[in-house]
């Protein structure tokens, strides 16, 4: 009997017990299943046909996003889904490649004991991340199977955060790009992504997010067998390409350079530099990549001389000599005790670096160093649980920074509800000793009304590494806590397609701005946007709040009529974000009332951040979006006509402004087109066709139609073939004859003339080939009538669509039997066994495969006399001696006799992610 909901509450059922809405689990199968740990259910809010709210159960598998153990022999603890590596000293790793390049080095952690010891996210936590791992590609015109046809260089870094790979490309000698492809070692395209004008901060760079990667092309992506590709309009098939690798320098790169050769006919050439400084002196690491350096066919020495240079205006500051095979192109080296002057110099973007080699076939790269250049954007949120002597006085600082290429460092610093004057707003390092903190840049003179703004101009080389490794705070300082009342740790925030980030400063979210307030030492700040669809793009982040175990953090957005003024229905107008257990959080709203949109337009609505301690918020910020949006994510304007459409080259003639002033108008690709004008996407001239529709851009592939022609050609510049353009007297006759009576019909839809009794599938912009309906000519009328196809009824039970385009679906194919079951059938024989859709003979048995989870190897299944049995291996004491036994993945008893005492009382372990219909 399925539970009923306490008090006739909305919620879910779900095997055996109600949950309320929002709420999350691990789902319990039952023996021999037992608790699925590596699955999370969540209860989803919806609403029915009646507009009721009612819960829908989603569950997701979390084992795919376990981190890979850094030991060889990693368990699995009961009560666990991801296996750990046992605790003890941690295991040396193997000596990697660049054993010169210095990479993670420990550092010194003497901050005195008074002060607040919270555990700050260094670069090598974040090299570390579970959750995250980075990746590098150089790309090239060539080399095969690709001919070099340009001089063009980029580099590319990849962020693969959780299942999304996020990238940031910087490139030279190259048109914009239209698309960003990934193809796999056979030249597969896996995944395209176009690119927009807006979508970088600044010029020679674009950036991009590949969502929801596939398991398999994560596997592809870690054995770096991935391609990268990037698509212009000289070479739509790729104009440069690489390889996706890890490599180990990429976490510690403060620095970089593109190298370009000097000969404009040296065609496929290029590399690239990443370059960092030593932790305690001032030596300079750097690995250089390139490509095009040594012939491929010439018949050279196994090793060729290679000189670097480091210049300023032309002098040589310092050179290199090495040799290089075409095996093993790549080189690193360290540049040991740089002057102040070379240190200024390289963060100024004032050194060049070259490479060359000697001989016969000599060439030559070169590039000019600057700082790492990234889509992430500099932040910080700063709070009074990280002060260094910490407070509860509900205030928030919210900080964005931006470091340039000729070493200046922008930053913009809000301070809301502190409980005193500010007296001091600084860019600091970690305190060395007791009462003395070290204070790099003072911002206070350029602080007024709340905002710090301005420019540091002259930062050092290792101010801008510090900064670029997470090693660098801000502190605001006030007349009653004169050593700070807030602080906040400077982080690079992953690029996250939200493009408000580049141009408006986050809302800040304090305590001090709920009503009533609060005194908090947490604090958040957030970027919020409305796109042309008027749906809400949202990126919170928040500092201070503890460990997740404090509870699940909250996020609402709520419609006022006055700030802090919820009035006699305080839930009028709350819409629930999400709920996050880490410290940021983002998302997309598609469906926001029309009276929470013009909240949002008049500034009279708030983000609110809620805790488990403050359930009625324990920070808000004022959200103001200016927008002309209404209900349900459309802008319509009065006496709107449907079946008006503008001519595709009308938008040319039309004003721009009054153009951008039209509420139907739509904005793509950096251009604003009018309601019902059709153009072909720069990412795709040939083969896809957008249409603006009330503000609502539609693209759509060209669906190619079948011709009713015996010769047929294919130019280059169309999409599709077409028919012969001779046709025969008989043929132009018929067509003539069908324009000029009353034999033939004239579609609207695809503008063609069709002969009488003619039959089709029309085309229907923007929508493309329509497969369900059919249209018939009448000749004798002239009309065009249309119906939808009838599908015929189907005898099975679980039809499929053959392809995704079909109108109809059909039974699939009749699965194999087993030859052997001919014979179980019979009366006096004993019975098979069913199960999911597999028949197994009798005393036959399995391991059982449960979607999407693949085969649970822990648990035997067997056929007797037409029932299925199945239990989980069991592993008893006695045999836990055995170390087979003791490795045994089934054998989690066994392993929990090792394992700390508090995690032998964690929950049952669990294997199976769903049960087995």
């Amino acid at each position: 009997m399925e539970p009923l909901p306490p008090g006739g509450a909305a919620g879910c059922a779900f095997g055996g017990h109600f949950y309320a809405l929002e709420e999350t689990w691990h789902p319990d199968l039952g023996e021999p299943f037992g608790v699925m740990r590596c699955v999370i259910c969540h209860c989803e809010p919806q609403r029915n046909h009646r507009g009721k709210p009612v819960g829908k159960v989603n569950c997701k598998n979390m084992k795919q996003d376990c981190p890979v153990p850094t030991c060889p022999r990693a368990t699995l603890l009961p009560g666990h889904c991801c296996h750990t590596c046992p605790k003890g000293p941690p295991e040396k790793s193997p000596a990697l490649r660049f054993d010169t390049f210095e990479y993670f080095q420990e550092k010194e952690d003497d901050l005195d004991k008074p002060y607040n010891d919270r555990s700050y996210l260094s670069s090598e936590g974040l090299a570390r991340d579970d959750a995250r791992t980075e990746f590098v590609a150089l790309l090239t015109s060539g080399p095969e199977p690709w001919h070099p046809t340009s001089s063009a260089v980029a580099k590319a870094r990849f962020t693969l955060l959780r299942s999304s790979l996020l990238f940031s490309i910087s490139y030279e000698r190259l048109g914009r790009p239209s698309r960003v492809r990934f193809s796999d070692p056979e030249g597969n395209v896996l995944f395209e992504h176009p690119v927009q004008k807006s979508a970088a901060p600044e010029d020679g760079m674009l950036c991009g997010m590949w969502r929801t990667v596939s398991k398999a092309n994560v596997q592809l992506l870690r054995g770096e067998q991935l391609r990268v590709s990037l698509i212009t309009r000289a070479q739509p098939s790729g104009e440069v390409h690489g390889h996706i690798l890890k490599h180990r320098a990429l976490f510690a790169e403060t620095f970089g350079a593109i190298l370009t050769s000097l000969d404009p006919l040296h065609l496929g050439a290029g590399g690239m530099a990443m370059l960092t400084l030593s932790d305690t002196e001032n030596n300079l690491h750097f690995i250089l990549m390139a490509r095009g350096l040594l012939e491929p066919g010439a018949r050279e020495s196994p090793r060729v001389p290679l000189r670097v240079r480091i210049l300023h205006q032309g002098q040589t500051l310092r050179e290199v000599h090495a040799n290089i095979t075409v095996e093993d192109p790549d080189f690193a080296e360290v540049l040991n005790d740089l002057s102040a002057q070379e240190l200024q110099w390289l963060v100024q973007g004032q050194l060049h670096i070259t490479a060359e080699t000697e001989g016969r076939h000599a060439r030559r790269l070169a590039g000019t160093i600057t700082t790492r250049r990234s889509c992430d954007t500099i932040q910080s949120v700063l709070c009074g649980a990280d002060a260094l002597l910490p407070t509860k006085t509900g205030a928030v600082g919210s900080a964005k920074l931006a470091l340039h290429e000729n070493g200046t460092l922008e930053y913009q610093v809000q301070v809301v509800g502190t409980a005193s004057e500010v007296v001091g707003i600084t860019l600091e390092t970690k305190p060395r000793r007791k009462s003395k903190r070290n204070i790099l840049f003072d911002m206070t003179p350029s602080y007024k009304d709340g905002l710090a703004w301005g420019a540091w101009q002259s930062p050092s080389a290792r101010d801008a590494h510090m900064l670029l490794q997470n090693e660098l705070f801000l502190n605001v300082a006030t007349k009653d806590w004169e050593e700070g009342e807030l602080r906040g740790q400077i982080i690079s925030l992953p690029y996250s397609g939200l493009l408000a980030r580049y141009t408006e400063m986050p809302v800040a979210l304090a305590g001090q701005l709920v009503s009533p307030p609060v005194h908090s030492g947490a604090g958040g700040h957030a970027w919020l946007s409305l796109d042309e669809h008027c749906h809400l793009h949202y990126e919170i982040s928040v500092a201070g709040l503890g460990r997740p175990s404090d509870g699940t953090v909250s996020a609402h957005i709520h419609g006022v009529a006055e700030l802090g003024e919820m009035g006699t229905r305080p839930h009028q107008h709350k819409r629930l974000l999400k709920g996050f257990y880490s410290t940021e959080a983002q998302g997309v709203v598609k469906d926001l009332d029309a009276d929470l949109l013009q909240h949002l337009a008049q500034g009279t609505a708030f983000l609110q951040v809620s805790t488990k301690a403050h359930p009625n918020g324990e920070m808000r910020g004022r959200v103001h979006i200016p927008n002309q949006c209404h209900s349900g994510g459309t802008r319509l304007a009065p006496g709107e006509s449907l079946g008006q459409a503008e001519l595709p080259g009308s938008t040319k003639t039309r004003d721009l402004e009054q153009l951008k002033k039209d509420p139907n108008s739509c904005f793509f690709e950096g251009q604003h087109r009018a309601h019902g004008t059709r153009w072909a996407p720069d990412y795709d001239k040939k083969c896809s066709i957008c249409s603006c529709q009330k503000r609502t851009v539609i693209c759509d592939p060209i669906l190619c139609q079948p011709l009713n022609c015996t010769h047929q050609v294919h130019p280059e510049e169309l999409c599709c073939p077409i028919c012969e353009e001779k046709k025969s007297e008989q043929e132009e006759l018929k067509l003539e004859r069908a324009r000029d009576s009353s034999e033939g019909c004239y579609f609207d839809g695809d503008k063609t003339w069709r002969g009488s009794g003619t039959r089709w599938h029309p085309v229907v912009p923007p929508f493309g080939l329509i497969k369900c309906a059919i249209c018939t000519c009448k000749g004798t009328t002239g009309e065009v009538h249309c119906e939808k196809v009838q599908c015929p009824r189907l005898t099975c039970a679980n039809p499929v669509r053959a392809s995704p385009s079909d109108c109809c679906k059909q039974c699939p194919a009749p699965e194999k039997s087993v030859p052997e079951l001919a014979d179980s059938m019979q009366a006096d024989a004993p019975r098979a066994c069913r199960f999911g859709r597999r028949w197994y003979l009798n005393n036959e048995s399995w391991h059982p495969s449960v979607p999407p989870f693949g085969e649970m190897k822990c648990i035997l299944c067997w056929c007797v006399s037409g029932e299925t049995h199945c239990q989980r291996q069991e592993c008893p004491p006695s045999a836990c001696a055995s170390p087979a036994t003791r490795d045994n993945p089934c054998c989690a008893k066994c392993r929990a006799l090792d394992a700390p005492s508090d995690a032998r009382e964690k929950v049952h372990d669990a294997k199976v992610e769903s049960r087995s219909h």
